[in-house]
């Protein structure tokens, strides 16, 4: 951990000053931080292979780098129990390698150029060997969770499945008559939504804290994760990469339906203006392309986005209602509040 600066605040993209406020109490926060330092000690344990080419891809991404929110909240919501527990650690470990092996399989499908501001893996090893390193991380997390018991097992299948279901929603596309931002609203709860759900879950499930707290956690994840994907295209759309760790346009570009898309489109049958700007962003020029990206970025279907992304937030944070007032929740409320702030 980087002295004077917290774990914790860097994973959940909070302000120390206000986590501080937040949280009011220096020995959660280090508490958090230290068992955010073990999860990172046992992520490099784990990401380890005994062949060579699996070693260096199997650790790829985590080494280029990851803000380890599902992990950070795991640890958090811990603290509603007995804290940071050996079990905590673990399963925050196997989650997030969950996360990272789904990172493999999406930049193949995607055909994204790059990933945490470096060549996604396909690019560098090809498409065979991503989607292998990605069966490689699932395997591992399967392991790491197996050794905690068949609760974890349950828990683990369960979110695999949904990411599994929302990733083939997401390719498959709105059934005729489906409301297509419907659809993808409940793709973002599977494929981003179940995830971070799990984590928030987590925490509660194996640090002993009252069970009656597990169901309020599950869906204040899963807001959380459709709020975050939804600011998410907002940044997709950013000019700088820098920032972003990708280029401009990454999803139009790759043809991933995003938010402002579908207002667009929804727009396009009554304004001409939308549908020849619905038209140009499937332009095979890239210099046209790009201004049309740059048109999205003002256009108010992107400022609609933004709000719909808050609303999401917001409902998140409704969902805390039951869980008793004090320095998790005021976190959790503040995470919630930054998702849908930040610009990478």
């Amino acid at each position: 951990m980087t002295p004077g600066r917290s774990s914790l605040a860097a994973s959940l993209g909070l302000d120390p000053r206000r986590l501080d406020a937040s949280l009011g109490d220096r020995r959660l926060v280090k508490s958090i931080d230290d068992g955010l330092d073990r999860v990172e000690d046992e992520l490099g344990r784990e990401l380890r292979f005994s062949n060579r080419l699996a070693d260096v891809a199997g650790r790829y991404l985590l080494e280029a780098g990851g803000k380890r929110i599902r992990p950070a909240l795991a640890l958090l919501t811990a603290q509603l129990g007995d804290g940071v527990t050996e079990d905590v650690v673990r399963i925050a470990a196997a989650i997030e390698i969950t996360h990272l092996a789904s990172l493999y399989h999406d930049d193949v499908m995607d055909e994204a150029s790059l990933r945490r501001g470096v060549p996604s893996a396909h690019t560098v090893w090809g498409n065979s060997a991503a989607i292998l390193t990605g069966d490689l991380l699932f395997a591992r997390a399967s392991l790491i969770i197996a050794d905690i018991g068949v609760e974890a097992l349950q828990l683990q299948g369960t979110t695999f499945e949904r990411l599994v279901v929302g990733q083939l929603n997401e390719t498959a596309g709105p059934a005729d008559g489906e409301d297509a931002i419907e659809h993808y609203l409940r793709v973002l709860a599977d494929k981003t939504g179940s995830l971070i759900a799990t984590a928030a879950e987590a925490g509660v499930r194996f640090s002993n804290a009252d069970r009656a707290l597990i169901a309020p956690l599950r869906l204040y994840g899963e807001r959380v994760g459709i709020a975050f994907q939804l600011a998410d295209d907002v940044i997709d759309l950013a000019a700088d990469p820098a920032v972003t760790g990708k280029p401009s346009g990454t999803d139009i570009r790759a043809g991933v339906p995003t938010m402002p898309v579908l207002l667009l489109s929804r727009q396009a049958g009554d304004d001409p203006e939308a549908a020849s700007l619905l038209e140009r962003l499937h332009s095979a020029d890239d210099e046209e392309l790009a201004a049309a990206i740059g048109e999205l970025r003002a256009h108010p279907v992107t400022t609609a986005t933004r709000a719909e992304a808050r609303r999401w937030a917001d409902s998140a944070i409704e969902a805390l209602e039951p869980i008793r007032t004090g320095p998790v929740r005021r976190a959790l409320t503040e995470f919630a509040t930054r998702v849908v702030e930040r610009d990478a």
